[in-house]
């Protein structure tokens, strides 16, 4: 959530960027008027029971009738201090409510506007010209047929649409692109992780996916539990409701599960494994000094870019619009890698500044000579596997429907140069 204090002292500055999201502007004057009705009933619970405890010292020492006035009002004064004291509570849920809905203020230079409205911050790498080369390139699902690295029929049959199975060498691509992954990371003194993919509310809402996302999450019922859409989520709460000693930043690198119900997305990319119900990605996660925020948001794109480079696919990258970033991130930076057969670019990677909004809501904190701050949080697709899969399917195949490994790739593969159907 973002800071109360920032809230009653510059509320205008919350109001435009709710606006700059396309957010309800009016939602911060609810909260306005909570905070305030939530201060007022504090002040008179407080009141009454310094009064209440005041009267409770003189009765001892009082005597005849004023000690029965004394007795009288110290029953009144009962009945008022628990009218008070549920007032007070009333009030401190629908601020916490309220608040609690309040998107993280974005930062100034973010691009306005929503989806369609990014700002291409630089391309890289070249297009291959199939028809020059003399052939018509393959999708991925079909190369993936040739290869029996990926079956979608049968991940339907057994766990409906948007599933599937990586096999033979589709399965070593993904291991080795993990690999190469937490290789990369441990190099720059990131901590290997690897969460659980199943979390309590605190967790979800914490990070601030039981909001604007909630519909896309899958959550155990009978458990009270929910399956991560991304190990953002485990990653963040893994500090929550501490005080952080030594040295920040404190990085993290995971692999995990990944689990969206991609609601709203009816006939959207229904071929293939885009999108997907269920995919495994290496996220990359700090907890850093606030001051320290934007710097170490531009060094986990620089991260993103260099593994991508590894990778040598042609991609782009984006600075997203106000009105397409997720409720905790002030600024979002993507990767989108060329797809051949789709000819436009596609998301791969991203990078949010989420400043101290989830820590504030996890409660994560850290000393310094000034006092106890909350920290801010960072996090960075370093690779989602079936997307990065789709995306070198796409760009290193062959006229055989063989696919060339990246340079970089092929010592987490066992040494192969090229990706042909296991014998």
């Amino acid at each position: 959530m973002i800071d109360p204090k920032l809230l009653r002292e510059d509320p205008d500055r919350v109001r435009e960027s709710q606006r700059r999201r396309g957010a309800s502007v009016e939602l911060v004057d609810q909260v306005l008027a909570a905070d305030e009705r939530r201060r007022s009933s504090i002040a008179t619970f407080e009141q009454l029971r310094s009064e209440q405890k005041a009267l409770s010292k003189q009765i001892p020492r009082a005597q005849g009738e004023e000690k029965q006035a004394l007795l009288a009002r110290t029953k009144e004064l009962a009945a008022q201090v628990k009218v008070a004291e549920a007032s007070q509570a009333e009030a401190g849920r629908e601020y916490d409510r309220l608040i609690l809905e309040l998107d993280n203020l974005v930062e100034p230079d973010v691009p306005l506007g929503g989806e369609d409205d990014y700002v291409v911050l630089e391309e890289v790498g070249h297009l291959r010209d199939f028809a020059a080369e003399g052939f018509e390139p393959r999708d991925h699902v079909e190369l993936g047929k040739v290869l029996g690295a990926i079956d979608v029929e049968r991940g339907a049959k057994v766990s409906g649409a948007r599933f599937y199975y990586l096999t033979g060498v589709g399965a070593l691509l993904e291991m080795a692109l993990a690999n190469m992954a937490i290789d990369q990371a441990t190099a720059y003194g990131f901590t290997p992780m690897i969460p659980p993919a199943l979390v309590k509310p605190q967790a979800m809402e914490g990070t601030g996916y039981l909001g604007q996302a909630a519909e896309d999450v899958y959550r155990l019922e009978r458990d009270d539990l929910y399956l991560v859409g991304t190990s953002e989520v485990p990653l963040a709460a893994y500090h929550m409701e501490e005080i952080l000693d030594g040295e920040l930043p404190r990085r993290y690198a995971a692999f995990s599960p990944c689990f969206r119900r991609e609601a709203g997305s009816y006939g959207k990319d229904t071929r293939g494994i885009i999108r997907v119900h269920w995919f495994d990605k290496v996220e990359m996660f700090s907890f850093c000094h606030p001051d320290d925020a934007a710097a170490e948001h531009r060094r986990l794109l620089a991260w993103e870019r260099e593994f991508w480079d590894k990778l040598e696919v042609p991609y782009r990258v984006i600075d997203t619009a106000a009105g397409d970033l997720g409720a905790s991130a002030a600024r979002k930076f993507d990767i989108e890698a060329w797809i051949p057969t789709q000819g436009r670019y596609r998301e791969v990677t991203s990078t949010s500044n989420c400043t101290d909004f989830q820590a504030r809501r996890l409660s994560i904190r850290f000393r310094e000579e000034e006092g106890i701050r909350h920290v801010a949080t960072l996090n960075g697709t370093l690779v989602a596997m079936a997307r990065a899969i789709v995306a070198i399917l796409e760009n290193h195949q062959e006229p055989d429907g063989g696919v060339s490994v990246p340079k970089a790739l092929q010592p987490f593969l066992g040494g192969r140069g090229r990706l042909e159907p296991l014998a």
